[in-house]
């Protein structure tokens, strides 16, 4: 009777350890883009450092914030077709021209992400030029199982991955061209 039991035992054991696993929800993924900029850091950071002011990225219609570079600041995006995206800055680390910031509300339609954080870094590049780092850790827009194609993890990917090429581009340009 007791083998039974403990027969028993594994077996149920061994079920909840495979419908563990089978009941696994999406994963963290993780987006890195940079660019080289023809530009020295400072100028690259004057341009971006400033976290109430996101002016540089492609598709931003307005910047509304509080607290200016405060760990705490919050700011609002207003894009194109009058989406918003509400951010707060986590980590503010001016003498290493780097910031971090959170996602704290938006649309998964607008990006089909939940739980993303990202951080802009400047650093140096050969002969004075600058290299402008943007990366980015969150979960797809779907948070269950079975996720539909627009909320699933490659989706995530490649929504993030192309808005940070797009505004890097687009920043190298602005800086580059003096504008």
């Amino acid at each position: 009777m007791r083998r039974t039991i403990a027969r028993a035992g594994v077996v149920v054991a061994a079920l909840a350890v495979l419908g563990a696993a089978w009941a696994h929800g999406p994963t963290r993924q993780k987006v890195r883009e940079s660019i080289e900029i023809d530009a020295p850091q400072e100028k690259v950071w004057a341009v971006i450092g400033n976290f109430q002011d996101m002016s540089w990225l492609a598709g931003v219609t307005k910047t509304e914030g509080e607290k200016g570079n405060e760990i705490g600041a919050t700011r609002r995006l207003t894009l194109g077709p009058g989406a918003t995206v509400d951010e707060e800055l986590y980590k503010y680390e001016p003498e290493m021209m780097s910031y971090s910031y959170r996602i704290t509300a938006v649309d998964v339609k607008v990006l089909p992400v939940t739980n993303y954080s990202s951080t802009l870094t400047v650093s140096p590049a050969p002969d004075g030029k600058s290299k402008l780092e943007w990366a980015g850790a969150f979960y797809r827009g779907f948070p269950n199982n079975d996720p539909p194609p627009e909320l699933n993890d490659e989706a995530a990917k490649n929504a993030v991955s192309g808005l940070y090429k797009a505004g890097l581009e687009a920043l190298k340009k602005k800086i580059e061209s003096g504008t």
